[in-house]
């Protein structure tokens, strides 16, 4: 609704406000709401049940079919993965189940050439911990990089000013380092089954508001975002087999759905998807919005795209939407699987989508 909207906007214009100027006391809940909020956190951790192991590493390289034979040789593009057990990929058992496997196995597809795959994604993680993965993963001078992050910040309650940082600051520092940015930015966890009124419509209302000031903070350090948002949400009444076990981290398809919303971001930022005609001049309307507006209509629209317009005298305060064609799954096989000679690439493992998880704590 366009008055939700307007507040949702203003809100996340503050919290960005506050991140970039280092204000504090900025929360999302007075202190009646947080209570609540705690009391029903217990009680959907109960139901939530827990998921065991770690999830499996799909580090390597990706999409030696894919490479374009009657071309030179290309070194592979590097794509990072940070972020929480989103990113990581708990939930499954097999690598090339995992999201940063079905990305890179995708953008070769696309580019034509090998994708060699860096996560550093921790289950648990929070905007506090990207600063600890940048330095995994920028010695390897990744080309794109996908950060999965914010559950935990909302359930683990972190200032929200505090985590928008964070991430501002981790998209800054691989931008300054050549690196394209793509944030999925944080899920609505008011979709979650066992959440329940009236932790479901709080839930709900951070989320979205942390999603909206992620996506200010993002695009104003010059990456972009997908809103991943209640993308799981409504397919998980009909398609219970979305989730793993725990009805809280995606299953094999949830992840894959996820995925696919990403991937053309990704790919986009590497110039590698047809573009549209590019916008001459940033007016008010249509798809060309102030960052704050926009980033606030992407946290009510699953699977929408936010990026910097490019256009003279536009700067970063004004910003497109898209909502992308979701591409299709790569085939399974040698193009979708780590090279066999290359470290840390791990076989595929036999079962089904996993059925454990560490959500009892909260993590995501």
């Amino acid at each position: 609704m366009p008055g939700a909207q307007d507040s949702r906007a203003r809100v996340a214009r503050r919290i960005a406000t506050a991140a970039a100027y280092g204000g504090g006391g900025l929360g999302l809940l007075g202190v009646g709401l947080v209570g609540v909020l705690l009391t029903e956190s217990k009680l959907a951790v109960q139901a939530i049940g827990v998921l065991e192991g770690d999830p499996p590493k799909a580090d390597g390289v990706y999409g030696e079919a894919f490479a374009d034979s009657t071309a030179v040789p290309q070194p592979p593009l590097v794509l990072a993965v940070l972020g929480d057990s989103t990113g990581a990929g708990l939930g499954v058992l097999r690598s090339r189940e995992t999201p940063g496997a079905l990305l890179a196995a995708g953008l070769a597809s696309v580019a034509e050439r090998p994708v060699r795959l860096v996560n550093v994604a921790r289950s648990g993680g929070r905007s506090a911990d990207l600063s600890g993965q940048l330095e995994q993963a920028l010695p390897h001078h990744p080309d794109v990089a996908v950060i999965m992050i914010g559950a935990n910040d909302v359930t683990r309650h972190s200032p929200a000013q505090l985590a928008v940082r964070h991430l501002g600051e981790a998209v800054a520092a691989l931008r300054a380092n050549g690196c394209e940015v793509v944030v999925g930015t944080c899920p609505d966890l008011g979709t979650i089954k066992p959440v329940r009124p009236p932790l479901r419509w709080v839930a709900r209302r951070l989320s979205r508001q942390l999603a909206a000031a992620q996506t200010i903070s993002v695009v104003e350090a010059g990456g972009r975002t997908v809103s991943l948002g209640s993308l799981l949400g409504p397919e998980f009444a009909a398609r219970p087999e979305m989730f793993a076990a725990d009805r809280y981290h995606p299953s094999a398809q949830g992840y894959a759905t996820a995925a696919m919303a990403v991937l053309p971001s990704v790919c986009a930022a590497l110039d590698l998807w047809p573009e549209e005609e590019r916008p001459t001049a940033p007016v008010p309307g249509g798809r060309v919005l102030p960052v704050a507006v926009a980033a606030a209509a992407a946290a009510g629209r699953s699977g929408t795209e936010v990026a910097a317009v490019e256009a003279e005298g536009a700067g970063r305060r004004w910003a497109l939407l898209r909502h992308r064609l979701r591409v299709g799954q790569p085939a399974a096989g040698a193009a979708g699987e780590p090279l066999a000679d290359t470290a840390g690439g791990g076989a595929p493992g036999a079962g089904n989508t996993s059925a454990s998880s560490h959500a009892a704590t909260g993590d995501a």
